[in-house]
């Protein structure tokens, strides 16, 4: 068995883009950082979360059954971090920018470089983390391509590909 933290170094290099995954509904509006999100299929429409169950808003996810997966662009860090921390109640956290919503009502972040609003479809248990499976309902396209990657245990600004005339 390898060591929990050879395995943690080895995945701080496998870099991933920064997302603001959030929620609303009954058990109220929450929202964390996670770069645990990937593509599942493209029919239907599914994505994956992984998401700790020791997060301060685990049963709202749950409860809610929604969620929006906001994939940030290189300028939010300071977003990043908020959302990231238990120092910041949820207010101060979604205080923080400017938010919409799209069809699950989950907040989306406006000037993300895409929103994924999804219904959470089934939640499966692997060791500290739950992995939602979530069916895409609806998509929104920014203009701007940048992103915003954790690499090597810190955030790296992704200009857009355009800027350099390739074709997305």
């Amino acid at each position: 068995m390898v060591e929990s933290a050879l395995f943690r170094e080895g995945m701080s290099w496998l870099g991933s883009a920064v997302n603001i995954i959030t929620t609303d509904g009954a058990a109220g509006r929450h929202g964390f950082t996670a770069s645990a999100v990937c593509s599942v299929t493209d029919t239907p429409p599914t994505l994956l979360v992984c998401m700790n169950r020791t997060v301060s808003s685990h049963e709202a996810f749950l409860q809610n059954k929604v969620l929006c997966v906001n994939v940030l662009r290189g300028d939010h860090k300071t977003l990043a971090n908020g959302f990231a921390t238990r120092r910041l109640s949820m207010d101060d956290r979604f205080g923080q920018a400017e938010w919409t919503r799209l069809k699950t009502q989950a907040p989306a972040l406006v000037g993300a470089t895409v929103n994924f609003d999804c219904i959470i479809d089934k939640v499966t248990s692997v060791g500290t983390h739950d992995v939602l499976f979530c069916t895409v309902q609806a998509v929104r396209l920014a203009d701007n391509r940048e992103g915003l990657i954790w690499l090597g245990r810190s955030y790296h600004e992704l200009q857009d590909p355009s800027a350099f005339g390739s074709q997305i």
